[in-house]
This record gives C-alpha cells, structure tokens and sequence, in this order.
C-alpha cells in the first residue's frame, strides 16, 4: 500500500478523541511512507489528518471540487492538490490514485465515499482493501445495521468481508495488508440464466 484514500468528517465531532485518532493515523501513515489521498480539505478531521502527515514529513495528495477550492477550504501546505469540477470526479480521481481505502469518524459525505467504495469493491470495479478505524465504537451501529441487512437478504455474507475494522491504526493497517480480493464475480452470477 503506496498510498491511502481517508474519507473523513469536515467537522472534528465532540469527542476530542476522533480528533486524536485521526492525528495519530497521519503520523502513522508519513512514518509507514505512505501518501494520504484525501478530499483536499483543511477543516475538521480532513485537516487534522493532513496537518499530521505534512508534519511528520509525509505527503498529502488532495482533490478537491473548484466551488470548495474558491471558498478557501482547499489545504494550503498539501504536497499537491487536484482541483476538479465536482464531487463525483473527486471521488474517481481519489479512488483511482490510492491503493486502499479508509474511513475515519464523518457525516453523510464520508458515509457517502464509504459505501460507493465498497459497493465498487463488491462489484470487482477494483480489488482494494477498505477499512474502518472503529475510534471509541463510532461505526458500530453502522455494522450492526450491515448485519442486519445480511440477515434480512440484502447483503451476502461473504460481501460483510469487504470491511476491515479495527479501533487502532496499527491494527487495521495490518489487516488491510493481508487483504485478498474475493473470487468470482458476484455480478455475473446475479444476471446468469437460471440452469436449473
């Protein structure tokens, strides 16, 4: 893993700890050598994750939308930075210059790049690994709510597997690391002719 995608919140939240946490991963990630691929942003989470990695001597590769760019929330210190013409070509370029993916403690954005990420993954568009930084439980209702829709026949069980979680940086980037994209092509089963 060359580099990694962070999907995070544009605020900090009220626990002072995501904030830890996300400072933590970024030094994490500039003493491991690998770049952060982030929205670009220098506020809330984003920049605290960013200001981690520059300042620990990583890189910062951010992609941020033109409209977000002129209202000066563009990182001004990232190694480099992509401006694009909207949020879904945010979200391609990011996805297609990292090698894995993360998400951090966010909001509806944050959920929104998660779960188009993973969706891809169960789809074979790319054979990344995903993983969720679980600071203090955050996402736990998320993968309650995830079981429960493989319960109920939404999801395949095998398909929960797309997800690494883990409450420690450490942890989850080794976990990513051991990561094996699944076999066969869940697609193509769905749309083949019954044989029965």
């Amino acid at each position: 893993m060359r580099s990694i995608c962070v999907f995070c919140g544009a605020s900090a939240g009220r626990e002072a700890a995501y904030a830890a946490a996300a400072a933590a991963f970024g030094r994490l990630l500039a003493g491991e050598g690998i770049e952060l691929v982030w929205g670009g942003g220098n506020v809330g989470l984003m920049g605290v994750l960013a200001d981690a990695v520059l300042g620990a001597g990583g890189r910062a590769y951010g992609v941020i939308p033109s409209f977000m760019a002129e209202r000066e929330l563009a990182h001004p210190q990232a190694t480099e930075m992509r401006v694009v013409d909207s949020m879904h070509a945010r979200k391609a370029a990011m996805a297609d210059r990292a090698d894995a993916f993360v998400a951090l403690p966010g909001g509806f954005g944050t959920l929104d790049e998660l779960f188009e990420i993973v969706t891809w993954a169960q789809l074979h568009i790319h054979a990344k690994p995903v993983g969720l930084l679980n600071v203090q439980g955050f996402y736990d209702p998320l993968l309650a709510m995830a079981r429960h829709m493989s319960a109920a026949g939404f999801v395949k069980p095998q398909h929960l597997g797309l997800l690494h979680v883990a409450a420690d940086a450490p942890g989850l980037l080794r976990s990513m690391r051991g990561y094996a994209a699944p076999e066969g092509d869940w697609l193509a089963q769905k749309l083949a002719p019954d044989a029965r």
